[in-house]
């Protein structure tokens, strides 16, 4: 996976972090993930320059961390440029609400969707949880309102409750991105699992985590499949032909005189598989 990349330039007074990867807490994260923490010790290296470019492709993550690293970024003093490089879903969504300029090149998509979690319990946690989804998805709809001038409450909402990927040119239109560039080459920046929690994730991103090891993987497993769909047709002809021998045997000996079990309700009825 791409690493977390800090490049500094004092002489221009830029700086450039980029976030390929998902966004999880400090004690989770990985080569390749971005957490709160490791974000602030890259965004304090910066402390003396005038502009900072994120780059993002995320598929987003923890809502907490994200949402911390948003804060940081609007309130650090310089000017921060946000580039969409190839996606950003769920929180890093709202983390690319941080720039004062927001690009996304024209192949890229922003997605949007009410915040979600996994929770074990009784009623009463189920809905203390939904209240709980219920008001991170408010905050989360007020940073994207506060981005934008073009886009109501109500329209923002539906959009949510949907799970809306947006084009450059879609996002351009709701307010909710700044400029749409030309297009870029896509990298994946997430596994398949990742993308499988969202419900409506674009086939094109989905390829995108397929490499020639899991293709060729998914060939052999294609095979395996029909080998045993194959047998198991055998199988089912085999044991026609012995059913068809047990009725056989089974109307032989009653039509033989002298001692007899009792009638059979059918051929397997002495056999336990």
């Amino acid at each position: 996976m791409t690493k977390n990349i800090l490049m500094m330039n004092q002489k221009n007074g830029k700086g450039i972090i980029d976030i390929y990867g998902e966004v999880v807490p400090e004690s989770w994260r990985f080569e390749g993930e971005m957490s709160a923490t490791h974000f602030k010790e890259q965004l304090d290296r910066l402390s003396d320059v005038e502009e900072i470019t994120v780059n993002l492709n995320s598929p987003g993550g923890s809502v907490y961390e994200g949402l911390t690293i948003y804060n940081m970024l609007k309130r650090h003093k310089a000017r921060i440029v946000v580039n969409v490089d190839g996606l950003a879903a769920s929180i890093a969504s709202v983390i690319a609400m941080a720039g004062d300029v927001i690009r996304m090149p024209e192949n890229s998509m922003l997605m949007i969707h009410n915040a979600m979690t996994m929770q074990m319990g009784n009623a009463d946690d189920m809905r203390e949880t939904a209240e709980l989804l219920d008001k991170v998805s408010g905050s989360i709809m007020t940073t994207y309102l506060s981005k934008s001038n073009k886009i109501n409450e109500a329209t923002l909402k539906a959009l949510m409750d949907a799970e809306t990927w947006l084009t450059a040119d879609e996002a351009l239109h709701y307010g909710l991105v700044d400029e749409v560039t030309a297009t870029r080459e896509l990298v994946a920046c997430a596994s398949e699992k990742q993308l499988n929690v969202f419900n409506k994730t674009p086939e094109r991103f989905m390829k995108m985590v397929e490499t020639p090891e899991e293709a060729d993987e998914e060939s052999k497993e294609t095979k395996i499949d029909e080998e045993i769909e194959r047998r198991f047709s055998q199988l089912e002809g085999r044991i026609g032909a012995i059913e068809q021998k047990l009725e056989e045997l089974t109307e032989t000996e009653e039509n033989e005189p002298g001692d007899s079990e009792p009638e059979a309700k059918n051929g397997f009825s002495r056999f336990v598989f």
